[in-house]
């Protein structure tokens, strides 16, 4: 369930930020706190964090349909694939034994999620 409440706040969170943009008004990251996680140390375990979310960025930027099912299907797939692209740098890097086994719950259950809808996808074909 913690899982699911922290893709929604980081959904929304991207949502907001892509909204923004698209309205023409420039997002100052630094205000968020973004621009020092972008400043932040230059450790391997940073960048692939960062490699990780911006891989996911690049993939979440797509065409819409007008269809918001299938809309929210295909911009959910990358926005779970970056949280296991983030676990799985957690478990490269991380040492804390509770945030590991968060990491890997967060894997397993998103993994499946993806399979759920790319199944769903399939069917509205």
């Amino acid at each position: 369930m913690k899982t699911a409440a922290l893709a929604c706040a980081l959904l929304l969170a991207g949502l907001s930020v892509a909204g923004a943009e698209e309205a023409g008004g420039a997002m100052d990251h630094a205000k968020m706190g973004h621009g020092a996680m972008a400043a932040g140390p230059e450790t391997p375990a940073a960048k692939a964090y960062m490699d990780a979310m911006m891989s996911m960025r690049e993939h979440m930027d797509m065409e819409l349909t007008g269809d918001a099912d299938l809309d929210f299907l295909k911009g959910m797939i990358p926005h779970h694939q970056g949280a296991i692209d983030m676990a799985k740098v957690e478990l490269q890097y991380g040492k804390d034994p509770k945030v590991r086994a968060l990491a890997e719950a967060i894997i397993k259950a998103q993994e499946a999620e993806i399979a759920e809808m790319r199944r769903w996808i399939e069917e509205r074909k």
